[in-house]
């Protein structure tokens, strides 16, 4: 790929987390605001507070319930949750028309195209979607048989977006006895060509990140859910 063809895609890249993800992770952490949005444990509420904050009051306890979802559990499912849109906008020089696939490329290891269906990180698919990538894979298997295609099992493929090959859950593993998964920084060599484009994306994400401070918003998130746990821990209101 061409140098503008790569600052294309970080380009993409920051506007897409930008009019995408933010968004999306404030109006999850607006949600936060309210309590019935949570499913409290009472056995490990008080605890959890404690463990973070030394006390188990209610604005203790409002944090923890607050900060995981938030910098947690919210954000990486929106991001999971956004990832068919990412590879169809940012990466829309990849797109594939092939069902099951999500993405098409040369390989600029072996110089062979590839047929990609794209995951964000090393632990994110379950059981149930190793059935669903192998479904995939041998639908393209067999439209290869009927239209005489070139395409061998090295070349169907699963890209992770992030993180390390020795990360690799047990049910990526599970996968790679048939397909190779091709992780992190491999994967987008493997994809633009460029070794170094894995940092060079994800420090776009992190300038694009920069622009955003969300602690007055999630500062008023925790008073509000911290006057509502003080009224259900109300003696007067159980």
């Amino acid at each position: 790929m061409t140098e503008a063809e790569l600052i294309a895609i970080i380009e993409r890249a920051k506007e897409f987390f930008r009019t995408e993800i933010v968004p999306s992770h404030i109006s999850r952490t607006e949600e936060c605001r309210n309590l019935n949005n949570f499913r409290l444990n009472p056995f490990l509420d008080k605890y959890k507070a404690n463990f973070i904050t030394g006390n188990n009051e209610p604005r203790s306890i409002a944090k923890a319930l607050v900060y995981p979802r938030v910098i947690g559990t919210s954000i990486n499912t929106i991001f999971g949750s956004k990832l068919q849109k990412f590879c169809s906008e940012v990466l829309e020089g990849f797109a594939s028309t092939t069902s099951g696939i999500d993405i098409e490329f040369i390989d600029n290891k072996d110089g062979r195209r590839k047929y990609c269906q794209v995951k964000a990180s090393t632990n994110t698919i379950n059981a149930d979607d190793i059935k669903t990538i192998r479904s995939h894979f041998q639908g393209v298997k067999n439209l290869a048989r009927t239209n005489n295609l070139n395409i061998g099992l090295n070349d169907l493929v699963v890209g992770v977006f992030y993180g390390d090959h020795n990360e690799l859950s047990a049910h990526y593993k599970k996968i790679e006895e048939d397909y190779p998964v091709i992780v992190g920084a491999e994967f987008w060599y493997r994809l633009t060509g460029n070794e170094e484009f894995y940092y060079k994306i994800t420090d776009a994400i992190g300038d694009v990140a920069s622009e955003y401070d969300g602690s007055d918003l999630v500062e008023s998130v925790i008073n509000d859910l911290t006057k509502q746990i003080e009224e259900a821990l109300n003696p007067d209101n159980l």
